[in-house]
């Protein structure tokens, strides 16, 4: 797996280096800004770029605008934010199509390397990953016609597991229901937001998670 790197903290971008060297990946680019990112996405053409949202020069959200430009000059370019913040204020920009490959993961929040690791990859492969502090804050906003107002409560917090990147087993036992009742839900919830068989179940989930944060 290529990989790039964006984070303004040396110490925290050359860990992050060892530690995707260390489990295999190829680091293609370690860069400290916005433009650097954006740079090193359109050269390399990264399988997944991870990148802090706070960077130079005003440190608030470049990182953030920088993946969604990194997004637009290298089209659907995999991107997971991992910031020890939550900002959404470009996040409807990042989650804008449906082709999906991003994440948004909390520094210290993740507290197993295989997890990171595993969003990693999801994300590379097309997938989602969010945290839930990140998922609730994205939430907050929610519009007046929302597409899930026809979602039982439970087929809502199947969904949110989903966006939290959780496997039907997870999501089962994190609910105390069965692989089956899982597999129900999801099924209803790919009908009632329009998703049908003509694509992927991996596609489905991915645009069913994509309206979910962005509803």
């Amino acid at each position: 797996m290529r990989v790039v790197v964006a984070d303004d903290a040396v110490l925290i971008r050359e860990g992050l280096v060892r530690l995707l060297e260390e489990f295999g990946c190829e680091v293609v680019a370690a860069v400290g800004d916005g433009p650097g990112l954006v740079e090193a996405v359109a050269e390399h053409k990264p399988d997944v770029s991870v990148v802090d949202v706070r960077m130079p020069p005003s440190f608030t959200d470049e990182g953030l605008r920088a993946a969604v430009e990194a997004r637009r000059r290298v089209s659907g370019a995999p991107v997971l934010i991992l910031s020890q913040y939550v900002e959404v204020s470009y996040a409807d920009d990042l989650l804008a199509d449906a082709r999906g490959a991003v994440g948004y993961l909390l520094k210290d929040r993740v507290v197993d390397v295989d997890e990171f690791l595993e969003g990693l990859r999801r994300v590379a492969a097309g997938g989602t990953v969010f945290d839930p502090q990140v998922v609730s804050q994205l939430m907050v906003r929610r519009r007046k016609d929302d597409p899930l107002a026809q979602l039982t409560p439970r087929e809502r917090e199947v969904l949110g597991l989903m966006a939290e990147g959780k496997s039907n087993p997870a999501i089962g036992r994190q609910l105390v229901i069965s692989d089956g009742a899982v597999e129900k839900h999801i099924r209803s919830i790919f009908s009632k937001l329009g998703l049908y068989a003509e694509d992927s179940d991996q596609h489905r989930r991915v645009l069913a998670v994509l309206t979910y944060l962005r509803s």
